[in-house]
């Protein structure tokens, strides 16, 4: 295996390895796939940040965008969704059922992870939320 790469990653929620969760740290541009109201994939590219602890990932968003719009339009539940990032030949993929948070602490607490993670604060948006995926499946490849 190259230094810096990942060997192939198992589908194990509960149980990712080191260099999975590495990758999870460094600075990457992230997508985000929401499924849209007729069925279709909805991708657009964010900041993620993942807590395997608790198995959750997270993004901010402007609560009127249209990734927003389509996990709310999936009901209560929320909506099945993936994040994936890509280094090179690295990739990681993060599954699960996202939910749109309105709470003022949630939001902190995905802004203060997101600053962590890309090393500056988000701008100021009075109308952002937190997205918070429920992990059920990861995937990658090194």
């Amino acid at each position: 295996m190259e230094p810096g790469s990942l060997p192939d990653l198992p589908d194990l929620p509960d149980r990712p390895g080191p260099a999975y969760l590495a990758f999870w740290r460094e600075r990457h541009v992230c997508t985000l796939t929401t499924p849209r109201p007729d069925g279709g994939p909805h991708v657009v590219p964010v900041g993620v940040t993942y807590d395997p602890e608790s198995g959750v990932a997270r993004v901010i968003a402007d609560g009127g965008s249209k990734k927003v719009r389509n996990i709310l339009a999936a009901g209560p539940d929320g909506a099945l969704v993936a994040v994936c990032q890509v280094d090179g030949r690295r990739w990681a993929t993060l599954e699960g059922r996202a939910r749109v948070r309105t709470e003022p602490d949630r939001i902190t607490e995905a802004e203060r992870r997101y600053a962590e993670r890309y090393g500056r604060q988000p701008r100021v948006n009075p109308t952002r939320v937190a997205v918070e995926i429920e992990v059920t499946r990861t995937l990658g490849r090194g």
